[in-house]
């Protein structure tokens, strides 16, 4: 089952069917999708349907590029299915959630890791530095 929900989550845009991750998982059709609910709590078809979502969360919010766009980029075939989906799953239409949050320029790696670091780490060495001074 982890392989099959690896595949789904690694390859999320392109069109994935249920025979197809049940050979993933070495069981029949019917026996994957009884196991993934049992496993997971949803469908391996509502699992697929929510990470496509979440990744269009962040295009919406990261990216200039249309729904439209993102609605195809994120693996759905139709921006009517992408929308009703979405909504179900945020609670608004695409359209409200981009205007509603706002958009993220990526930050490098090595300045959030700087801002997120112990302030008071810098304090400690400096301290100590300072008791370190040789009568």
């Amino acid at each position: 089952m982890l392989r099959a929900r690896d595949a789904m989550d690694r390859r999320f845009a392109e069109p994935l069917d249920v025979p197809g991750l049940a050979s993933i998982a070495h069981v029949s059709p019917a026996h994957f999708i009884r196991t993934f609910r049992a496993t997971f709590g949803e469908t391996p078809h509502r699992y697929l349907q929510r990470r496509r979502i979440e990744r269009a969360m962040a295009m919406l919010c990261s990216t200039d590029l249309s729904v439209t766009e993102v609605c195809m980029a994120v693996g759905f075939s139709s921006l009517g299915t992408f929308s009703r989906t979405f909504r179900e799953v945020v609670g608004q239409s695409p359209r409200d959630y981009r205007a509603t949050h706002p958009h993220v320029d990526r930050v490098p790696t090595h300045f959030s890791m700087a801002w997120t670091r112990p302030s008071s780490l810098g304090s400690a060495v400096s301290e100590k530095r300072d008791g370190d001074v040789a009568p």
